[in-house]
């Protein structure tokens, strides 16, 4: 099992400077993990510090609250996919699932996807708003408009990524569709705990940590390395 490359590491943290995620984008190039996830902004200078790592790159339209027109999440996903971006996750819209929109919110997520071009698009149901019922029907709503993943959160709200969700989603959509967990995903225990429910990707600013520690289990030291505690977007 490749651990690294179940991992989007997460640069959204609205205080980051350029620096900051220019340290991110090593991070990631020297642990090849699946991709960084960027901010918009930082599409571009990402795509050139990762150039010929292996290591995606990914971002975020209508971020963090879903609630953009659709109109503005097509132009974004259209500037991101120009800007070098590899991959989209997409915040659908919240109050229009709970409110019982599903014609809204299917169009919402299929304007994004068409807009990306065949990229991989994730859609973020951000759960912690949601009850089970509006989870499973954001999930199939996800799936019917093309999505590739569907996503627990953003890390900015009250919750972030459960067991309990994990496995929901998963019993929710096809095979063909994959689930990634984000929010509080700080651990080498919590990746391994989601992965075997069924998540095949996290969001994690806590990278370097929950990798040393699978590297050191791998040489046969049962000793989890330390937590990192702060969150900041996933």
């Amino acid at each position: 099992m490749n651990v690294a490359k179940m991992i989007d590491h997460s640069l959204l943290r609205p205080e980051l400077t350029t620096a900051d995620v220019r340290l991110g984008c090593e991070i990631a190039a020297r642990r090849e993990t699946a991709s960084v996830c960027v901010r918009p902004s930082d599409v571009a200078p990402a795509v050139a510090e990762l150039a010929g790592t292996g290591v995606l790159v990914g971002t975020v339209a209508g971020f963090p609250h879903g609630s953009t027109t659709t109109a503005a999440k097509v132009a974004e996903t259209r500037e991101l996919v120009e800007a070098g971006a590899d991959e989209i996750d997409m915040v659908l819209h919240i109050g229009r699932l709970r409110a019982g929109e599903t014609g809204y919110v299917h169009d919402d997520i299929a304007a994004v996807v068409a807009a990306a071009q065949g990229r991989v698009v994730k859609v973020i149901l951000e759960n912690a708003y949601l009850d089970d019922e509006q989870k499973v029907t954001g999930c199939r709503l996800a799936e019917q408009a093309g999505a590739a993943f569907v996503k627990t959160s953003t890390g900015f709200a009250p919750g972030g990524a459960t067991l309990e969700d994990i496995r929901l989603m998963r019993a929710t959509v096809s095979p063909s569709v994959q689930v990634k967990a984000a929010g509080g995903v700080r651990t080498l225990d919590t990746l391994l705990t989601l992965h075997e429910a069924g998540a095949t990707r996290f969001g994690a600013t806590a990278t370097e940590s929950i990798l040393d520690d699978w590297a050191a289990r791998q040489r046969g030291d049962r000793t989890p390395a330390a937590a990192v505690t702060g969150d900041g977007g996933y």
